[in-house]
């Protein structure tokens, strides 16, 4: 069963559906002779009867409106020369045809005698078959009158050229319909392999690095793949200018330090002083030293908050009022003149503590450098906001408010946001930057 399973996945769209049409082809065939002849068999062994009923309405009607008995003996079914009607009358057993038939059927003696002898008994007959030498006949006696009787013959002859019709008919319309099926099934598979190829030439293309373009009008979900990879591939491009961004910053931002750091060491080493003495000139080098050390540790906590974020299932749950509570302790000295008001419930976020530790540091941080006097934290069921009365954000910064490397007046190193950014979607939440009359809130709630 497996090797099945593995041969089946090898093939290609157009090998499965030649396998899907040989299946079904098999399976009616198969269908076909082994149940539907049985059932033709008894389809036109009814068909039979019914023709011999129909016959036997007929001469029925016109005897029974008094037309001359020779006049009905002239009858004869113009359905097909193989039905006969054989009339008994008082003057004897007559077997009148038509100009079709010139001959009554060829019965055998035995068939033809107990024929005779129901009639002669006013036996009526409805439908009765008979078998001479392998062959398969129907007849059926009315009896009209003391004095007039017939009898309808449908021959074997008549049965086989009917079945045969039949079957070929079934066997046209048969593959008519494979036909018409076939061909759907081709058009189908057509609507779907060109775009598949049009997806995989616009995935190699784009492997190789050349422009391309993907269209495909389709609202199926081959539709929906083709604009996923679309999207995709912006968004790649998008991570791509924003990776050659960060790296234009990261550039921009050590270069100064590291520049300073270097002229400063040249000119104590050729004994010159560059901010009046060598201890200051030392100082200017430590402070460069520290500024890039934050930087460079910056770097590698958003590295290390993302390897932890990437790493969170989700099962965890965090209460946040201890979280804030543990923040405040440690920042609550930061700056004096600024009073910091509480409203905090026990509420359980998804995450792990030390995450959500992180990221409420980063924009308690961010709230305390801008805030005039007051920043506002509340923690409700499935939302924490933070407020400062600090200035406005300017609204063209709203929109890159959390990018890495996005610096705002005042700010470090652009890098606080982008992690507080990537710790909520993480874990299943949206982070926001709003103004408000009276200065900024941040917001983080569920999805």
């Amino acid at each position: 069963m497996n090797r099945a399973k593995e041969w089946v996945k090898n093939l290609s769209l157009s090998q499965q559906l030649f396998l899907l049409i040989f299946i079904f082809i098999t399976f009616f065939v198969s269908f076909f002779f082994v149940f539907l002849t049985g059932k033709i068999d008894e389809f036109v062994e009814e068909q039979m009867y019914i023709v011999i009923d129909r016959n036997q309405d007929m001469i029925s009607n016109m005897y029974h409106e008094k037309l001359d008995p020779k006049v009905i003996m002239g009858f004869q079914s113009d359905e097909d020369s193989m039905i006969y009607n054989i009339f008994y009358t008082d003057e004897g057993n007559y077997s009148v045809a038509s100009e079709k038939v010139n001959a009554s059927p060829n019965l055998s003696k035995d068939i033809s005698v107990n024929m005779k002898r129901q009639i002669n008994n006013k036996m009526q007959v409805v439908h009765y078959t008979f078998e001479d030498d392998s062959n398969k006949a129907y007849y059926a006696i009315n009896i009209l009158s003391d004095d007039f009787a017939f009898v309808t013959v449908v021959t074997h002859e008549y049965r086989v050229s009917f079945k045969e019709n039949l079957l070929s008919t079934v066997v046209n319309v048969t593959v008519f319909v494979v036909g018409i099926f076939f061909v759907v099934l081709m058009i189908w598979m057509g609507t779907l392999i060109h775009p598949l190829n049009q997806i995989r030439n616009y995935i190699e293309k784009i492997r190789l690095g050349e422009n391309a373009e993907l269209k495909v009008n389709r609202n199926d979900e081959i539709g929906e793949l083709a604009e996923a990879i679309v999207t995709m591939r912006s968004e790649l491009l998008k991570q791509e200018r924003v990776k050659e961004e960060m790296i234009h910053n990261i550039s921009h931002d050590l270069k100064t330090p590291i520049a300073t750091i270097k002229s400063y060491g040249e000119s104590i080493k050729d004994g010159v002083y560059p901010y009046g003495t060598l201890e200051k000139s030392v100082d200017v080098i430590i402070k460069n030293a520290e500024r890039l050390e934050k930087k460079v540790y910056s770097l590698l906590y958003l590295n290390r908050v993302e390897y932890l974020a990437s790493q969170n299932t989700g099962e965890k749950e965090t209460n946040m009022k201890e979280v804030v509570e543990e923040v405040l302790q440690a920042l609550i000295a930061i700056r004096n003149d600024v009073t910091i008001e509480t409203d905090l419930e026990d509420a359980y976020f998804y995450g792990s503590s030390e995450l959500w530790r992180i990221t409420i540091e980063n924009i308690m941080d961010n709230a305390l450098r801008y805030a005039k006097d007051l920043v506002r934290i509340t923690v409700e069921e499935d939302e924490i906001t933070i407020f400062n009365n600090g200035s406005q954000i300017p609204d063209d910064r709203l929109a890159s408010l959390f990018k890495p490397f996005e610096k705002g007046q005042g700010g470090q190193f652009g890098i606080g946001l982008s992690i507080v950014y990537k710790v909520t979607h993480a874990n299943g939440y949206n982070v926001s930057g709003e103004n408000t009359p009276d200065g900024v809130i941040f917001r983080i709630s569920r999805k």
